[in-house]
């Protein structure tokens, strides 16, 4: 069995753009909500405290917008909270 090594091409062979995400911070959010059941638990029924805690010792970099909007949903599971933050962020209006 061969084993390719990572550098066994040219980096330019491989340039692809790095996707720029404004919302890194919840991206991270949901990611640990959707791998950790205990976790995802704590975030629908006290979110204040999930945020507070953060998950595997990393906080979670939101905007006051983004904590104020996942502090005030209330739902019953994480595809329900998911819409409503989506929600809520859509009708966020924009900077002047």
């Amino acid at each position: 069995m061969t084993m390719l090594a990572m550098d066994a091409y040219p980096s330019s062979s491989f340039d692809f753009p790095k996707p720029v995400t404004k919302r890194s911070g919840l991206h991270r959010l949901f990611a640990a909500a959707v791998v950790s059941d205990q976790f995802r638990k704590v975030l629908l029924s006290e979110p204040e405290l999930a945020l507070a805690g953060g998950y595997l010792g990393q906080t979670f970099t939101l905007t006051d917008k983004e904590r104020t909007i996942i502090k005030n949903v209330r739902a019953e599971n994480l595809t329900d909270f998911a819409q409503k933050v989506n929600q809520a962020l859509k009708n966020e209006k924009p900077l002047a």
